[in-house]
């Protein structure tokens, strides 16, 4: 078979993945996007002022959750990684 066979096919089952954790996750999903939400719509300034002050009961809650179950901590950290990680690169927050 072609490489290119292979290459849909892998595709393919990459995307089937993808679906199964956001329908196996679906309030994680919830709680990604308003995360995501949060460091979009934040400032530079507002995420400094906000690193390393102390955690609402709720996002205490969410963290107990990712400390106990390997694949929804994986499911989080995959769909806020991007997004995340680029607003702290643009504030300096990361190299």
């Amino acid at each position: 078979m072609s490489k290119q066979f292979w290459l849909v096919v892998a595709v393919a089952g990459w995307v089937a993945v993808g679906v199964a954790y956001a329908q196996q996750f679906p309030i994680l999903d919830r709680v990604a996007e308003k995360v995501i939400q949060k460091y979009q719509s934040s400032t530079c300034e507002q995420l400094w002022q906000n690193r390393g002050k102390q955690q609402s009961p709720e996002e205490q809650r969410v963290v107990g959750f990712l400390k106990t179950d390997p694949q929804m901590r994986e499911a989080f950290f995959n769909k806020i990684a991007g997004p995340v990680v680029n607003k702290m690169f643009e504030c300096g927050m990361v190299p």
